[in-house]
């Protein structure tokens, strides 16, 4: 049978980050993956930034989006049986951010999926540093993520205080109690003997020395070693029940915005101006590509031997401006931009009783155009 792991994790947690080095450890290992990205979006900005990992042994799938719940129900179970004839040894399934994880298992057991696949391990990435103000909406996803999750694994625990760590700790037990989880979680405390291994920081002389239970990891994914890696390959999954939120209870949405073209810095204060005020809604995260074009450089000329060279230059032989693609990711706490390969000009924004049009006047200005 095929061993299926879902990588869950609540908006801006880091899942697609978490998979390119899951996967690429995998693959190390021989095996043969396929990745299925599943979102309710009409638009998969996720499925883009793991293109770097296809090869003989890894192919990249996705469920198309922007439908009812019971159509991408259906459209998932249909993907699912495509890829069993595929002869992989894994599938990994990032679903959205807020995906009720219910939907995994419920499918799982219809068949010929259950003749076919085995789940193998449910991992769920978590902010170190999670935001204290969340929607009962909200925890009640963060607590069906984590519930039956075998390893709940920090993201960014190297930016975060042990404070920060024990905050998000004690949310994620309250999210679970809110929904009637018998499940809870606790930290150790050890010796940091290995900074990294706890995301410890020795320049806080007032931390904790916190330590990594069987059920959480804490430690800097940069610093992962076959040790982390062996350890979620086998964390398995945990059967637990919890009160259900009503599917009429739907509250999260998507907006998309086509063809966004601003500078940097005028995209960057848009996008913080956008978490910043109420009337665009309760934005949990924003994403998505952006091209930027640059002024082309003429190699061995001084800056001002440049400037004269180009007002001399023809204009059939002037230069075309290059393209650099960014992709922007971005929560309430942190705004990044990120040089990338290649992207598609579109941008996304997630949260509850959104309004589009205050977040369209937000971005557009005089040099940006929305569909």
């Amino acid at each position: 049978m095929i061993k299926i792991d879902l990588i869950t994790g609540f908006l801006g947690a880091g899942k697609t980050t978490f998979i390119k080095k899951y996967a690429a450890y995998l693959i190390g290992k021989g095996q043969n993956i396929g990745i299925l990205e599943n979102d309710y979006g009409a638009v998969n900005v996720d499925m883009m930034l793991l293109h770097d990992l296809m090869g003989e042994q890894c192919e990249l799938e996705m469920v198309a989006g922007g439908c009812h719940r019971d159509c991408h129900r259906r459209r998932f179970k249909s993907k699912l049986i495509a890829m069993g004839m595929c002869g992989y040894d894994r599938v990994l399934v990032e679903p959205s951010g807020i995906y009720d994880v219910d939907e995994f298992f419920d499918v799982l057991q219809e068949e010929p999926l259950d003749q076919w696949y085995e789940i193998g391990n449910v991992i769920a990435i978590v902010d170190a540093k999670l935001e204290p103000d969340l929607s009962a909406e909200a925890d009640y996803l963060l607590a069906s993520e984590v519930a039956n999750a075998g390893c709940v694994v920090m993201s960014k625990s190297q930016s975060a205080s042990g404070e920060d760590i024990r905050e998000t700790v004690a949310h994620l037990n309250r999210a679970l109690e809110s929904v009637r989880c018998g499940r809870r979680f606790a930290m150790e405390t050890s010796p940091c003997q290995n900074t990294t291994e706890t995301g410890c920081d020795a320049r806080e002389n007032n931390r904790s020395h916190l330590g990594s239970t069987k059920d959480i990891l804490i430690k800097d994914w940069d610093t992962f070693q076959s040790g982390d890696f062996e350890k979620l390959i086998t964390c398995g999954y945990v059967s637990e029940s919890y009160q259900k939120m009503s599917e009429d209870e739907e509250t999260f949405q998507s907006v998309y915005f086509m063809n966004v073209r601003k500078p940097i810095e005028q995209l960057r204060e848009a996008v913080a101006d956008i978490f910043a005020d109420p009337a665009c809604g309760d934005v949990f995260r924003v994403k998505g590509f952006f091209c930027e074009e640059e002024e082309p450089e003429i190699l061995g000329l001084s800056s001002t031997a440049e400037s004269s060279a180009a007002q001399e230059m023809p204009v059939h032989g002037t230069p075309e401006k290059q393209k650099q693609w960014l992709q922007l990711n971005a929560t309430r706490s942190r705004i990044t931009l990120e040089p990338i390969s290649e992207g598609q000009e579109v941008l996304i924004v997630i949260g509850e009783h959104l309004d589009e049009g205050t977040i369209q006047r937000k971005l557009e200005g005089d040099t940006a155009n929305t569909n």
